[in-house]
Protein backbone atom coordinates (compact mmCIF):
# COMPACT_ATOMS: atom_id res chain seq x y z
CA UNK A 1 0.00 0.00 0.00
CA UNK A 2 1.19 3.53 -0.81
CA UNK A 3 1.04 5.83 2.20
CA UNK A 4 0.91 9.62 2.30
CA UNK A 5 3.84 9.61 4.74
CA UNK A 6 6.50 7.22 5.97
CA UNK A 7 6.22 8.69 9.48
CA UNK A 8 3.42 10.77 11.00
CA UNK A 9 4.34 12.36 14.35
CA UNK A 10 1.60 13.53 16.71
CA UNK A 11 3.09 16.24 18.93
CA UNK A 12 5.79 18.82 18.22
CA UNK A 13 7.51 18.72 21.57
CA UNK A 14 11.17 17.88 22.10
CA UNK A 15 10.90 14.17 21.31
CA UNK A 16 8.52 14.52 18.39
CA UNK A 17 10.52 17.26 16.70
CA UNK A 18 13.79 15.34 17.12
CA UNK A 19 12.28 12.17 15.62
CA UNK A 20 10.69 14.08 12.74
CA UNK A 21 13.77 16.11 11.85
CA UNK A 22 16.16 13.21 11.79
CA UNK A 23 13.75 10.86 10.05
CA UNK A 24 13.37 13.45 7.31
CA UNK A 25 17.14 13.83 7.20
CA UNK A 26 17.40 10.08 6.68
CA UNK A 27 15.19 10.40 3.62
CA UNK A 28 11.74 9.62 5.05
CA UNK A 29 8.60 11.54 4.11
CA UNK A 30 7.46 12.98 7.44
CA UNK A 31 4.55 15.00 8.83
CA UNK A 32 4.10 16.51 12.29
CA UNK A 33 0.78 17.63 13.78
CA UNK A 34 0.67 20.01 16.74
CA UNK A 35 -2.47 21.55 18.22
CA UNK A 36 -0.98 23.88 20.82
CA UNK A 37 2.57 25.19 20.64
CA UNK A 38 5.79 24.23 18.90
CA UNK A 39 8.42 22.97 21.30
CA UNK A 40 5.99 21.30 23.67
CA UNK A 41 5.95 21.62 27.45
CA UNK A 42 9.69 22.27 27.84
CA UNK A 43 9.84 25.33 25.62
CA UNK A 44 6.47 26.84 26.45
CA UNK A 45 5.37 25.96 29.97
CA UNK A 46 8.26 23.92 31.34
CA UNK A 47 12.01 23.95 31.71
CA UNK A 48 12.84 26.98 29.53
CA UNK A 49 10.47 29.60 31.01
CA UNK A 50 10.95 28.09 34.46
CA UNK A 51 14.71 28.56 34.24
CA UNK A 52 14.21 32.16 33.10
CA UNK A 53 12.04 32.80 36.17
CA UNK A 54 14.64 31.08 38.38
CA UNK A 55 17.25 33.48 37.01
CA UNK A 56 14.94 36.37 37.84
CA UNK A 57 14.37 35.13 41.38
CA UNK A 58 18.10 34.63 41.92
CA UNK A 59 18.81 38.32 41.30
CA UNK A 60 17.62 38.99 44.83
CA UNK A 61 20.49 36.86 46.13
CA UNK A 62 23.01 38.73 44.01
CA UNK A 63 21.74 42.06 45.32
CA UNK A 64 21.98 40.82 48.90
CA UNK A 65 25.55 39.64 48.39
CA UNK A 66 26.70 42.80 46.61
CA UNK A 67 27.34 44.80 49.79
CA UNK A 68 30.02 42.35 50.88
CA UNK A 69 31.95 43.19 47.72
CA UNK A 70 31.76 46.93 48.24
CA UNK A 71 28.70 47.74 46.15
CA UNK A 72 26.16 50.22 47.47
CA UNK A 73 22.88 49.78 45.64
CA UNK A 74 19.64 51.66 45.80
CA UNK A 75 16.67 49.60 46.90
CA UNK A 76 15.66 47.45 43.98
CA UNK A 77 12.17 47.15 42.52
CA UNK A 78 10.89 44.06 40.79
CA UNK A 79 8.29 44.25 38.02
CA UNK A 80 6.54 40.94 37.23
CA UNK A 81 5.03 42.29 34.02
CA UNK A 82 8.45 43.07 32.55
CA UNK A 83 9.80 39.62 33.35
CA UNK A 84 6.78 37.85 31.84
CA UNK A 85 6.78 40.05 28.72
CA UNK A 86 10.47 39.36 28.14
CA UNK A 87 9.91 35.65 28.79
CA UNK A 88 7.05 35.59 26.27
CA UNK A 89 9.22 37.24 23.64
CA UNK A 90 11.93 34.63 24.11
CA UNK A 91 9.41 31.77 23.90
CA UNK A 92 8.01 33.20 20.66
CA UNK A 93 11.55 33.30 19.29
CA UNK A 94 12.05 29.65 20.21
CA UNK A 95 8.69 28.71 18.65
CA UNK A 96 9.97 30.21 15.40
CA UNK A 97 13.21 28.27 15.66
CA UNK A 98 11.32 25.01 16.09
CA UNK A 99 9.15 25.86 13.08
CA UNK A 100 12.23 26.53 10.97
CA UNK A 101 13.94 23.34 12.15
CA UNK A 102 10.98 21.30 10.95
CA UNK A 103 10.24 23.11 7.69
CA UNK A 104 13.90 23.36 6.69
CA UNK A 105 14.25 19.62 7.26
CA UNK A 106 11.50 18.99 4.74
CA UNK A 107 8.87 18.02 7.32
CA UNK A 108 5.22 18.81 6.59
CA UNK A 109 3.89 20.80 9.56
CA UNK A 110 0.17 20.55 10.28
CA UNK A 111 -1.10 22.87 13.00
CA UNK A 112 -4.22 21.24 14.34
CA UNK A 113 -5.45 18.45 16.61
CA UNK A 114 -4.53 15.00 15.33
CA UNK A 115 -6.76 12.02 16.06
CA UNK A 116 -6.06 8.41 15.23
CA UNK A 117 -8.76 6.90 13.04
CA UNK A 118 -6.97 3.63 12.43
CA UNK A 119 -3.65 1.85 12.79
CA UNK A 120 -2.24 3.72 9.79
CA UNK A 121 -4.54 6.74 9.57
CA UNK A 122 -4.69 10.14 11.26
CA UNK A 123 -7.28 12.89 10.96
CA UNK A 124 -6.33 16.55 11.37
CA UNK A 125 -9.09 19.18 11.11
CA UNK A 126 -11.25 16.89 8.98
CA UNK A 127 -8.44 15.89 6.62
CA UNK A 128 -7.25 12.28 6.74
CA UNK A 129 -3.66 11.17 6.18
CA UNK A 130 -2.15 7.70 5.97
CA UNK A 131 1.28 6.71 7.26
CA UNK A 132 3.33 3.56 7.45
CA UNK A 133 4.46 4.51 10.95
CA UNK A 134 2.72 6.78 13.48
CA UNK A 135 4.63 8.18 16.45
CA UNK A 136 2.71 9.46 19.50
CA UNK A 137 4.66 12.16 21.32
CA UNK A 138 1.87 14.15 22.97
CA UNK A 139 3.58 14.59 26.34
CA UNK A 140 1.97 15.15 29.73
CA UNK A 141 -0.42 17.52 31.45
CA UNK A 142 -0.55 18.74 35.07
CA UNK A 143 -3.38 17.43 37.19
CA UNK A 144 -5.06 18.79 40.31
CA UNK A 145 -6.69 16.45 42.84
CA UNK A 146 -10.45 16.27 42.65
CA UNK A 147 -11.32 18.43 45.66
CA UNK A 148 -14.01 21.08 46.13
CA UNK A 149 -12.72 24.34 44.67
CA UNK A 150 -10.07 22.73 42.43
CA UNK A 151 -11.02 25.17 39.67
CA UNK A 152 -9.69 28.01 41.84
CA UNK A 153 -6.16 26.55 41.81
CA UNK A 154 -3.54 26.97 39.10
CA UNK A 155 -0.79 24.73 37.75
CA UNK A 156 2.51 25.38 36.00
CA UNK A 157 0.54 25.91 32.77
CA UNK A 158 -1.10 29.04 34.15
CA UNK A 159 1.73 30.25 36.42
CA UNK A 160 3.78 31.50 33.47
CA UNK A 161 0.96 33.81 32.39
CA UNK A 162 -0.20 35.34 35.67
CA UNK A 163 -1.04 39.01 35.20
CA UNK A 164 0.62 39.94 38.49
CA UNK A 165 2.84 38.34 41.10
CA UNK A 166 0.57 37.03 43.88
CA UNK A 167 1.29 38.52 47.30
CA UNK A 168 0.66 35.23 49.13
CA UNK A 169 1.14 31.80 47.53
CA UNK A 170 0.47 28.26 48.66
CA UNK A 171 2.49 25.76 46.64
CA UNK A 172 1.15 22.20 46.98
CA UNK A 173 3.33 19.22 46.14
CA UNK A 174 6.59 17.50 47.03
CA UNK A 175 8.24 16.97 43.65
CA UNK A 176 10.82 19.07 41.86
CA UNK A 177 8.24 21.33 40.17
CA UNK A 178 6.74 22.27 43.54
CA UNK A 179 10.15 22.94 45.07
CA UNK A 180 11.28 25.01 42.09
CA UNK A 181 8.18 27.19 41.97
CA UNK A 182 8.22 27.73 45.73
CA UNK A 183 11.73 29.14 45.26
CA UNK A 184 10.62 31.27 42.32
CA UNK A 185 7.65 32.83 44.09
CA UNK A 186 9.59 33.43 47.29
CA UNK A 187 12.64 34.78 45.48
CA UNK A 188 10.52 37.29 43.57
CA UNK A 189 8.96 38.58 46.79
CA UNK A 190 5.81 36.56 47.45
CA UNK A 191 4.98 35.27 50.92
CA UNK A 192 5.25 31.56 50.09
CA UNK A 193 4.34 28.31 51.84
CA UNK A 194 5.13 24.85 50.51
CA UNK A 195 2.65 22.15 51.57
CA UNK A 196 3.40 18.47 51.12
CA UNK A 197 1.35 15.54 52.36
CA UNK A 198 4.45 13.44 53.16
CA UNK A 199 7.19 13.69 55.77
CA UNK A 200 9.81 15.19 53.43
CA UNK A 201 9.79 16.38 49.82
CA UNK A 202 11.71 15.06 46.77
CA UNK A 203 10.97 11.38 47.31
CA UNK A 204 13.45 9.28 45.35
CA UNK A 205 16.35 11.72 45.75
CA UNK A 206 19.27 10.97 48.06
CA UNK A 207 18.36 11.35 51.72
CA UNK A 208 21.26 13.73 52.43
CA UNK A 209 20.15 15.94 49.55
CA UNK A 210 16.55 16.08 50.76
CA UNK A 211 17.51 16.93 54.33
CA UNK A 212 20.13 19.48 53.31
CA UNK A 213 17.77 21.32 50.96
CA UNK A 214 15.10 21.42 53.67
CA UNK A 215 17.57 23.08 56.05
CA UNK A 216 18.69 25.62 53.45
CA UNK A 217 15.14 26.53 52.42
CA UNK A 218 14.24 27.07 56.08
CA UNK A 219 17.26 29.39 56.42
CA UNK A 220 15.82 31.43 53.56
CA UNK A 221 12.53 31.77 55.39
CA UNK A 222 10.44 29.53 53.17
CA UNK A 223 7.49 28.17 55.14
CA UNK A 224 7.67 24.38 54.81
CA UNK A 225 4.60 22.46 55.98
CA UNK A 226 4.96 18.68 55.80
CA UNK A 227 2.18 16.18 56.47
CA UNK A 228 -0.17 18.88 55.26
CA UNK A 229 -2.85 18.42 52.60
CA UNK A 230 -5.68 20.63 51.37
CA UNK A 231 -9.24 19.35 51.71
CA UNK A 232 -11.05 22.19 49.92
CA UNK A 233 -10.52 25.68 48.49
CA UNK A 234 -13.04 28.52 48.81
CA UNK A 235 -13.00 32.05 47.42
CA UNK A 236 -13.55 34.81 49.94
CA UNK A 237 -15.44 38.05 49.35
CA UNK A 238 -12.21 40.01 48.80
CA UNK A 239 -11.11 37.60 46.06
CA UNK A 240 -8.52 35.81 48.17
CA UNK A 241 -8.56 32.03 48.60
CA UNK A 242 -9.10 30.06 51.77
CA UNK A 243 -7.54 26.61 51.85
CA UNK A 244 -8.98 24.27 54.46
CA UNK A 245 -6.50 21.56 55.39
CA UNK A 246 -7.38 18.00 56.35
CA UNK A 247 -6.17 18.71 59.89
CA UNK A 248 -8.73 21.52 60.17
CA UNK A 249 -6.37 24.46 59.79
CA UNK A 250 -7.26 27.29 57.41
CA UNK A 251 -4.73 29.18 55.30
CA UNK A 252 -5.51 32.29 53.25
CA UNK A 253 -3.60 33.14 50.08
CA UNK A 254 -3.97 34.95 46.78
CA UNK A 255 -2.86 31.95 44.74
CA UNK A 256 -2.93 28.18 45.27
CA UNK A 257 -0.44 26.48 42.95
CA UNK A 258 -0.64 22.71 42.50
CA UNK A 259 2.30 20.57 41.40
CA UNK A 260 1.02 17.17 42.45
CA UNK A 261 1.75 15.13 39.36
CA UNK A 262 1.23 14.95 35.63
CA UNK A 263 -0.83 12.62 33.48
CA UNK A 264 -0.25 11.47 29.89
CA UNK A 265 -1.97 13.72 27.36
CA UNK A 266 -4.28 11.26 25.61
CA UNK A 267 -7.39 13.47 25.28
CA UNK A 268 -9.37 12.80 22.11
CA UNK A 269 -6.40 10.96 20.63
CA UNK A 270 -8.51 8.15 19.19
CA UNK A 271 -6.61 5.27 20.79
CA UNK A 272 -9.88 3.31 20.83
CA UNK A 273 -9.60 3.09 17.04
CA UNK A 274 -6.31 1.22 17.29
CA UNK A 275 -4.82 -1.72 19.15
CA UNK A 276 -2.80 0.56 21.44
CA UNK A 277 -3.00 -0.48 25.10
CA UNK A 278 -2.25 1.45 28.30
CA UNK A 279 -0.28 0.15 31.26
CA UNK A 280 -1.55 -0.03 34.84
CA UNK A 281 -0.61 3.60 35.45
CA UNK A 282 -2.46 4.89 32.40
CA UNK A 283 0.57 5.50 30.17
CA UNK A 284 0.94 4.05 26.68
CA UNK A 285 2.43 0.57 26.88
CA UNK A 286 5.56 0.18 24.72
CA UNK A 287 8.36 -2.35 24.39
CA UNK A 288 12.09 -1.61 24.48
CA UNK A 289 11.93 -0.17 20.95
CA UNK A 290 8.98 2.12 21.75
CA UNK A 291 6.59 -0.11 19.80
CA UNK A 292 3.02 -0.07 21.12
CA UNK A 293 0.70 -3.05 21.01
CA UNK A 294 -0.34 -1.81 17.56
CA UNK A 295 2.58 -2.75 15.23
CA UNK A 296 2.44 0.47 13.15
CA UNK A 297 2.25 2.85 16.13
CA UNK A 298 5.11 3.95 18.40
CA UNK A 299 5.25 6.27 21.40
CA UNK A 300 7.98 8.20 23.23
CA UNK A 301 8.47 10.83 25.90
CA UNK A 302 6.26 11.68 28.86
CA UNK A 303 3.31 9.81 27.35
CA UNK A 304 5.03 6.46 28.05
CA UNK A 305 5.88 7.41 31.64
CA UNK A 306 9.50 6.26 31.83
CA UNK A 307 12.04 9.00 32.63
CA UNK A 308 10.13 12.22 32.11
CA UNK A 309 12.97 14.56 31.16
CA UNK A 310 13.46 16.57 27.97
CA UNK A 311 16.90 15.12 27.09
CA UNK A 312 15.47 11.62 27.51
CA UNK A 313 12.63 12.37 25.08
CA UNK A 314 15.23 13.70 22.64
CA UNK A 315 17.25 10.48 22.94
CA UNK A 316 14.12 8.37 22.45
CA UNK A 317 13.13 10.39 19.37
CA UNK A 318 16.58 9.88 17.91
CA UNK A 319 16.44 6.15 18.62
CA UNK A 320 13.10 5.81 16.82
CA UNK A 321 14.29 7.75 13.77
CA UNK A 322 17.45 5.67 13.51
CA UNK A 323 15.77 2.31 14.02
CA UNK A 324 13.14 2.98 11.36
CA UNK A 325 15.16 4.80 8.73
CA UNK A 326 18.89 4.41 9.51
CA UNK A 327 19.15 1.07 11.31
CA UNK A 328 22.93 0.84 10.91
CA UNK A 329 23.18 3.83 13.28
CA UNK A 330 20.63 2.58 15.82
CA UNK A 331 21.64 2.48 19.47
CA UNK A 332 19.20 1.83 22.32
CA UNK A 333 18.74 4.56 24.92
CA UNK A 334 20.73 3.94 28.10
CA UNK A 335 18.59 4.90 31.09
CA UNK A 336 21.39 4.39 33.60
CA UNK A 337 23.32 7.32 35.09
CA UNK A 338 21.13 10.08 33.65
CA UNK A 339 22.30 13.41 35.11
CA UNK A 340 19.54 15.71 36.27
CA UNK A 341 19.06 18.96 38.15
CA UNK A 342 16.42 20.57 40.31
CA UNK A 343 16.51 24.34 39.94
CA UNK A 344 15.59 24.99 43.52
CA UNK A 345 17.36 27.75 45.43
CA UNK A 346 19.98 26.47 46.11
CA UNK A 347 19.87 24.03 43.17
CA UNK A 348 20.40 20.27 43.17
CA UNK A 349 22.52 18.29 40.73
CA UNK A 350 22.60 14.51 40.78
CA UNK A 351 23.79 11.57 38.70
CA UNK A 352 23.87 7.86 39.45
CA UNK A 353 22.14 6.15 42.34
CA UNK A 354 21.40 7.33 45.86
CA UNK A 355 22.87 5.92 49.05
CA UNK A 356 19.52 4.29 49.77
CA UNK A 357 19.33 2.69 46.31
CA UNK A 358 22.90 1.42 46.61
CA UNK A 359 22.19 -0.29 49.92
CA UNK A 360 18.92 -1.72 48.62
CA UNK A 361 20.78 -3.16 45.62
CA UNK A 362 23.17 -4.95 47.96
CA UNK A 363 26.25 -2.78 47.52
CA UNK A 364 28.69 -2.41 50.37
CA UNK A 365 29.17 1.35 50.22
CA UNK A 366 31.54 4.05 51.33
CA UNK A 367 30.00 7.51 51.67
CA UNK A 368 32.02 10.70 51.22
CA UNK A 369 30.23 13.90 52.22
CA UNK A 370 31.32 17.49 52.48
CA UNK A 371 29.41 20.56 53.64
CA UNK A 372 30.98 23.97 53.33
CA UNK A 373 30.23 27.66 52.94
CA UNK A 374 31.00 28.74 49.38
CA UNK A 375 33.94 31.11 48.90
CA UNK A 376 31.65 33.73 47.36
CA UNK A 377 29.73 33.99 50.62
CA UNK A 378 32.72 34.52 52.91
CA UNK A 379 32.53 38.30 52.46
CA UNK A 380 28.82 38.31 53.30
CA UNK A 381 26.67 37.41 56.29
CA UNK A 382 24.91 34.64 54.35
CA UNK A 383 25.31 31.25 56.00
CA UNK A 384 24.17 28.98 53.15
CA UNK A 385 26.04 25.68 52.96
CA UNK A 386 26.87 23.60 49.88
CA UNK A 387 26.57 19.81 50.06
CA UNK A 388 28.63 17.40 47.96
CA UNK A 389 28.34 13.64 48.24
CA UNK A 390 29.85 10.57 46.61
CA UNK A 391 28.42 7.07 46.90
CA UNK A 392 31.18 4.52 46.25
CA UNK A 393 31.12 0.72 45.99
CA UNK A 394 33.55 -0.37 48.69
CA UNK A 395 34.51 -3.56 46.87
CA UNK A 396 35.06 -2.29 43.31
CA UNK A 397 35.90 1.37 44.16
CA UNK A 398 33.43 2.40 41.42
CA UNK A 399 31.61 5.68 41.97
CA UNK A 400 27.91 4.85 42.00
CA UNK A 401 26.44 8.30 42.59
CA UNK A 402 27.33 11.99 42.78
CA UNK A 403 24.99 14.41 44.52
CA UNK A 404 25.23 18.15 45.11
CA UNK A 405 23.17 20.98 46.58
CA UNK A 406 24.64 24.39 45.90
CA UNK A 407 25.33 27.05 43.26
CA UNK A 408 25.88 25.72 39.72
CA UNK A 409 25.07 22.16 40.79
CA UNK A 410 23.56 21.31 37.42
CA UNK A 411 26.56 22.64 35.52
CA UNK A 412 29.00 20.68 37.68
CA UNK A 413 27.10 17.40 37.65
CA UNK A 414 26.88 17.38 33.84
CA UNK A 415 30.63 16.78 33.71
CA UNK A 416 30.44 14.15 36.44
CA UNK A 417 27.83 12.37 34.36
CA UNK A 418 30.50 11.61 31.76
CA UNK A 419 32.76 10.20 34.46
CA UNK A 420 30.06 7.85 35.76
CA UNK A 421 29.12 6.85 32.21
CA UNK A 422 32.76 5.87 31.71
CA UNK A 423 32.77 3.81 34.93
CA UNK A 424 35.12 6.03 36.94
CA UNK A 425 36.49 4.83 40.27
CA UNK A 426 37.05 6.83 43.43
CA UNK A 427 40.80 6.46 42.86
CA UNK A 428 40.42 8.16 39.47
CA UNK A 429 38.45 10.96 41.13
CA UNK A 430 41.23 11.29 43.71
CA UNK A 431 43.94 11.37 41.04
CA UNK A 432 42.17 14.10 39.07
CA UNK A 433 43.64 17.53 39.75
CA UNK A 434 41.05 20.06 40.81
CA UNK A 435 40.39 23.51 39.38
CA UNK A 436 41.27 25.93 42.17
CA UNK A 437 39.58 27.81 43.69
CA UNK A 438 36.20 26.34 42.74
CA UNK A 439 33.45 24.47 44.52
CA UNK A 440 33.70 21.71 41.91
CA UNK A 441 37.18 20.69 43.06
CA UNK A 442 35.63 19.34 46.25
CA UNK A 443 34.47 16.31 44.26
CA UNK A 444 38.10 15.32 43.65
CA UNK A 445 39.49 16.23 47.08
CA UNK A 446 37.13 14.32 49.41
CA UNK A 447 39.38 11.72 51.02
CA UNK A 448 37.73 10.83 54.35
CA UNK A 449 34.94 8.28 54.50
CA UNK A 450 32.07 9.79 56.48
CA UNK A 451 30.03 6.58 56.61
Amino acid sequence: MAYDFDLFVIGAGSGGVRAARFAAGFGAKVAVAESRYLGGTCVNVGCVPKKLLVYGAHVADELEQAAGFGWTLEEGHFDWGTLIANKNREIERLNGIYRNLLVNSGVTLLQGHARLTGANEVEVDGQRYTAEHILIATGGWPQVPDIPGKELAITSNEAFYLKALPRRVLVVGGGYIAVEFAGIFQGLGADTSLLYRGDLFLRGFDGSVRTHLKEELEKRGLDLQFNADIQRIDQLDDGSLKATLKDGRELVADCVFYATGRRPMLDNLGLENTGVELDARGYIRVDEQYQTTAPSILAIGDVIGRVQLTPVALAEGMAVARRLFKPEQYRPVDYQNIPTAVFSQPPIGTVGITEEQALEAGHKVQIFESRFRAMKLTLTDIQEKTLMKLVVDAETDKVLGCHMVGPDAGEIVQGLGIALKAGATKQQFDETIGVHPTAAEEFVTMRTVTR
